[in-house]
């Protein structure tokens, strides 16, 4: 649960970020853009993602005493669904830019529509390609796979969804350019692609430092081994703290609304590891 002041720095800064931006606002509203984000986020970090739960929790505790209902609710924070993410990657440079971050560690990790007996009936995705394996859990899923990417430190700075089917491999690559020049990032044997890792050093100067297999044509010496253990376990606690939000099942009757949710869940984490 998030406690009174560091919500309202969080609505402050998230504030002071669509002013910043010049984002446009109906002055008839009763309730601004900032506001909805606002309980969004509380609802994802406080509430399990219910909306209803939050919603009664702002107008309760007085911080938002003219909040819309849930219906009401729901329509705004789906036409501002964009906007979540670009908040996201603004909040995100303030690490690559201004505090000089150059340690980056990434890992995927896969969140499931629906339950695998109810597949043929899932009315959000459709498409063989959702269909997923999980090595470390040695089971299939139907869903999508969140590839996140944090500092040293365990705070996400970006994200990225991908089909179940996808290899972790295909999807590092539309992560890299998000990074600043110099960069390291830290990774499982699955991002393996030496190619990509010659191709972004020459380019880039970004060092990708992936867990090498017992077979692989690049093998770590010890230390360097021990060093990218260290450094995942810091993202598989990331990872842990954002599932740990999550409801027993996501709930959303459209595929944007579902990804809504999920943005929802790791800016939340992002916001609450930001702000002290």
């Amino acid at each position: 649960m998030l406690c009174k002041d560091k919500i309202i720095s969080i609505f402050c800064l998230i504030d002071d970020i669509l002013k910043g931006i010049e984002h446009p606002e109906d002055i008839r509203r009763q309730v601004s853009d900032s506001e909805i984000i606002l309980t969004a986020i509380v609802s994802s970090t406080s509430f399990y993602g219910n909306h209803s739960s939050a919603i009664k929790f702002m107008k309760q505790y007085g911080f938002i005493p003219k909040m819309l209902d849930k219906s009401r609710f729901n329509r705004r924070l789906h036409k501002i669904g964009s906007l979540l993410y670009e908040l996201f990657e603004i909040i995100s440079s303030y690490f690559k830019d201004l505090c000089c971050e150059i340690q980056y560690i990434i890992d995927s990790f896969p969140v499931a529509v629906c339950n695998n007996m109810r597949i043929s009936n899932c009315k959000i995705l459709k498409e063989e390609k959702w269909r997923g394996y999980t090595a470390s859990m040695r089971n299939y899923f139907y869903g999508l796979k969140v590839q996140l990417l944090t500092t040293k430190n365990g705070i996400p700075i970006a994200f990225h969804f991908t089909p179940g089917k996808t290899a972790d491999a295909k999807a590092l690559g539309k992560m890299i350019d998000k990074l600043p020049v110099e960069a390291s990032i830290y990774g499982d044997s699955a991002y393996t692609d030496y190619s990509l890792e010659d191709a972004v050093y020459e380019r880039r100067c970004i060092s990708l430092k992936i867990q090498r297999k017992s077979n692989a044509k690049r093998m770590d010496t010890l230390e360097q081994k021990n060093e990218k253990l260290k450094m995942r376990k810091r993202v598989e606690t990331t990872i842990s703290d954002i599932k740990k939000m999550f409801p027993r099942t996501i709930h959303a009757i459209t595929l944007e609304g579902f990804l809504i949710k999920l943005t929802l869940f790791v800016f939340g984490l992002q916001l609450n590891k930001s702000i002290n």
